[in-house]
C-alpha cells in the first residue's frame, strides 16, 4: 500500500505515519527530505521519530530534520564544507564511529599488562611453534628478569628506561651479553606478535635500546686425531650419539637438522641428504662421505621409525644428549678452558667440518653452500684457515711474473737502419 506523505512547515521536510506502531501517544513518523543539487532532485530518508540521531543520541523531530536539510543545502551550494548528501554524511559518521571503536579497542589492549599478554596470548603460541628448549628459556627469562621490571606495566607505558633496568639487573648478576640480548629479543618478539595479530601497533621500545653484542662464534675445532678419539668414545657409550655426531662432523649439519632428518630425505645411492626447513629457511643438499653412507645403510637395515634418529619413545629429539658433554669432559678436551668459544660442544662438529674444508683449500663459496649460510660474510670467518692456499696463489703469480721477465730478457730486438 502506497504511503501518504505529509508536508511540514519546513520546505523539503515531510513524513508519513506508521499504520500501527506508536511513538509516545502518537503514531510513529518516518521523516524524509527533498532538495536540489546541481539541478537534480535528491530524496533521502532520515529515520523514524522513535529512532535516535547518532550525532546527539536523541529522537528525531521535525526541527532536527530541518537542521540536517539546511546543512546539506549549504554544502550543495558550496557555502559550507562537508557532505552534500545524507548518504555521504552517514558514511562519514559510520567511518568516524568505526575509528572510535577501533581506538577504544586499541586502548583496551594497550592497557593490558605485559604479563597478561605474555601469559594469555604470546606464550601459549610460542609453546606450540618453538622447540622445548627455546620456550623454556623464554619462560625462564620472563620470570627471572622481565616480569619483575615490566610485568605489571601496560605496553604503552613501557619505555627504554625500563629495558635499561633489565639490562643492568642481568649484568649485575653476571649474565652474559648473549643472555641479555635474548631477554630483549623476547620483549621484541612479543611486541611483533601483538602487531601481527592486530592487538597493538605502537613502536617497540627495544628499537631505542642498544643490544649487547658478544662474539660467541666458535673458534676451536677438532684435529683429525681428536675427532677419531671422540667418535670412538661415543661409539662405546652411545652408538646413536656416535652416528649423529659422525653425520654432523662429516656433512656439516646443525643439531636440529640432524634431529629432524627422515628417511624420505636420505638418498644413499646418490649419496645426498635433503635438508628440509633449516634454520635460515633455505633448503639445501648435504653430501655423504663413505663413512656416513655405511652408517646410514646399517641404520636403514633395522629402521623402525620415519625419523633417522628417533628418541627412545619414537618422537623427535629436541636437544643434544648430555652424554656428549660428559664424554668431552672425560677426554679432557675442555680442561682449563674458560673462554666458551674455545670449548668443544656439539656445534664444534659442524665448525670442524667447515674448518677442515677451509684448511684443504676449498672455495669459501662452496663452504657457504654446504653449510647453508645465507650470506658469504658468515663463511668468511674461515678465510684465515686458507692462508696457505692464498700464499700458494701469490707464488703462482710470482712464477708467472718471473717467467715472463725471462722471456722478455731473451728476446732479440731488430732495429731498422
Amino acid at each position: 500500500m502506497a504511503v501518504k506523505w505529509v508536508g511540514t512547515k519546513y520546505k523539503g521536510v515531510r513524513y508519513y505515519k506508521h499504520p500501527i506502531r506508536k511513538h509516545g501517544v502518537n503514531k510513529d513518523r518516518y521523516f524524509a527530505i527533498r532538495y536540489q543539487k546541481e539541478g537534480k532532485r535528491i530524496e533521502e530518508g532520515i529515520g523514524w521519530a522513535s529512532e535516535l540521531d547518532p550525532k546527539d543520541k536523541k529522537n528525531w523531530t521535525v526541527e532536527k530534520v530541518a537542521i540536517v536539510l539546511a546543512e546539506l543545502k549549504e554544502a550543495a551550494k558550496g557555502l559550507k564544507e562537508g557532505p552534500s548528501r545524507l548518504s555521504e554524511k552517514r558514511a562519514i559518521a559510520e567511518e568516524k564511529s568505526r575509528k572510535e571503536k577501533a581506538e577504544a579497542e586499541l586502548q583496551k589492549i594497550a592497557s593490558l599488562s605485559f604479563k597478561e599478554i605474555f601469559g594469555d596470548h604470546y606464550f601459549p603460541i610460542a609453546r606450540q611453534n618453538k622447540t622445548k628448549q627455546a620456550w623454556l628459556t623464554e619462560e625462564s627469562l620472563f620470570k627471572l628478569w622481565i616480569e619483575p621490571v615490566i610485568g605489571n606495566l601496560p605496553l604503552k607505558d613501557i619505555s627504554p628506561i625500563h629495558l635499561e633496568r633489565i639490562k643492568k639487573n642481568m649484568a649485575d648478576a653476571g649474565k652474559s651479553p648473549r643472555s641479555v640480548a635474548y631477554a630483549l629479543s623476547v620483549i621484541r618478539q612479543l611486541y611483533n606478535f601483538t602487531k601481527n595479530i592486530g592487538l597493538y601497533f605502537r613502536e617497540c621500545p627495544v628499537h631505542k635500546v642498544k643490544i649487547p653484542r658478544q662474539d660467541n662464534r666458535r673458534q676451536r675445532f677438532l684435529s683429525h686425531e681428536e675427532a677419531d678419539t671422540l667418535l670412538n668414545a661415543l661409539q662405546e657409550k652411545s652408538p646413536i650419539l656416535h652416528d649423529m655426531a659422525l653425520l654432523s662432523l662429516h656433512c656439516g649439519l646443525r643439531a636440529g637438522e640432524v634431529f629432524s632428518l627422515t628417511w624420505a630425505d636420505i638418498d644413499i645411492e646418490q649419496g645426498s641428504i635433503f635438508i628440509r626447513n633449516p634454520k635460515n629457511g633455505r633448503n639445501r643438499y648435504a653430501y655423504m662421505t663413505d663413512a656416513v653412507k655405511n652408517m646410514l645403510s646399517n641404520r636403514k637395515a633395522v629402521k623402525d621409525s620415519e625419523l633417522v634418529f628417533p628418541s627412545r619413545n619414537g618422537v623427535r629429539i629436541d636437544r643434544a644428549s648430555k652424554t656428549f658433554d660428559r664424554i668431552v669432559e672425560e677426554l679432557g678436551f675442555n680442561k682449563g678452558i674458560t673462554d666458551t668459544r674455545q670449548k668443544v660442544v656439539w656445534h664444534s662438529l659442524r665448525h670442524t667440518f667447515a674448518s677442515w674444508l677451509a684448511q684443504d683449500g676449498v672455495n669459501l663459496y662452496v663452504i657457504k653452500e654446504l653449510l647453508g649460510h645465507s650470506q658469504i660474510s658468515m663463511t668468511e670467518r674461515y678465510s684465515h684457515l686458507q692462508q696457505g692456499t692464498l700464499q700458494d696463489a701469490v707464488k703462482i703469480l710470482e712464477r708467472g711474473i718471473t717467467t715472463a721477465g725471462q722471456k722478455e730478457a731473451g728476446q732479440v730486438m731488430n732495429f731498422t737502419k
